[in-house]
């Protein structure tokens, strides 16, 4: 392994954990961190299947996700993803992700990952690499989080042999070049600097960023169940820049308040935001473990209108009603206090 070549064969512990304690899938992560060679590290293989329920038009989906964030700041974080989902009828697809996170960017790891990434995607490269750009850019900051983005979102084409071998062939590509380069950074640089070691708290800081605003499967993990916050949390890393993040927070447009005319219904609280996301999954608007995203997802600027609504919009916090009546714009008013 990587960490082995560098004297240092640190160990994954594994966890398992289950869904509706295994009726309906589970996985098992494997994680490191605080070693001579990783800030933090983490495998997550997870499957989520719906036998028992027929009316659901997912089926299962199955996924592998890795991030690791080492400890030298020359060497580059990775993430990868790979994960298919299949749907009632029998049709699906697949959701490929590869990028290269360095805190400091070096154009010789950079070239010779994306070279890999891109030998191995072939024909699908150039909108790969368009939508993973697209996918990490992060508006309030003018910039992307890493330096190499690949991408396929939904990826089904008739040759399902060569499909299967494409999404292989991407992570495959990607973990091999990975392991090549993680030992090469580490032995080409010295001891950390102060001055490396702070422009890696900072490129931390920006990863945390993206992560929590603007990464829906992060988002809807969080708030669909809570049988696996651990293995979803387990992309961030150790530390970051408090006073860094509190300084970006005017360049992120708050969520804003949410009006809401002639109500049919009584007032909501938390829960329903989870009943909301929970039944989007289950009508096919997103999927559990692979969500949907096929643009970069951005943070509402805007107030918006129900003027009909059979309960509150998911993602109020507070709501106050009174009796359908005449359209009244000061009447009621919730306010989305929460990230959806």
């Amino acid at each position: 392994s990587a960490s082995a070549s560098l004297g240092h064969p640190d160990p994954f512990a594994e966890h398992t954990w289950l869904r509706d304690d295994g009726t309906h899938g589970g996985g098992n992560r494997l994680s490191v961190g605080d070693t001579a060679v990783f800030d933090r590290g983490s495998v997550n293989v997870s499957q989520v299947h719906y036998d028992d329920m027929p009316d659901k038009r997912l089926g299962s989906a199955t996924a592998l996700s890795t991030i690791i964030h080492p400890k030298h700041p020359h060497a580059p974080s990775i993430h990868m993803h790979v994960s298919w989902t299949e749907m009632r009828d029998g049709s699906g697809y697949w959701r490929v992700m590869a990028d290269l996170n360095p805190a400091i960017v070096e154009s010789a790891p950079k070239d010779a990952y994306q070279a890999a990434v891109r030998e191995a995607a072939g024909s699908t490269w150039d909108d790969g690499a368009a939508q993973g750009d697209r996918y990490f850019t992060i508006p309030a900051l003018s910039r992307t989080r890493g330096v190499v983005h690949f991408y396929l979102e939904r990826y089904k084409t008739a040759d399902d042999a060569a499909d299967t071998a494409l999404a292989r062939g991407v992570i495959e590509a990607s973990i091999d070049a990975y392991c090549r380069l993680l030992p090469q950074c580490v032995q080409t640089h010295g001891e950390p600097t102060a001055d490396d070691r702070r422009r890696q708290l900072d490129y931390h800081t920006v990863y945390l960023l993206q992560v929590l605003t603007l990464d829906r499967g992060t988002t809807s993990g969080l708030l669909v169940h809570d049988q696996n916050d651990v293995g979803i949390m387990g992309s961030l890393p150790s530390h970051v820049d408090r006073e860094l993040l509190a300084s970006w927070a005017g360049r992120v447009e708050p969520v804003q308040p949410a009006t809401w005319r002639r109500p049919a219904a009584r007032a909501t609280s938390t829960p329903r935001w989870i009943e909301a996301i929970q039944a989007a999954q289950e009508k096919g608007r997103t999927m559990p473990v692979v969500p949907r995203i096929e643009i970069p997802p951005s943070i509402p600027s805007r107030g918006f209108q129900v003027f009909f609504a059979s309960a509150a919009p998911f993602g109020t916090e507070i709501s106050i009603s009174t009796s359908p009546g005449a359209s009244c714009s000061a009447a009621i008013r919730a306010t989305a206090s929460v990230i959806i």
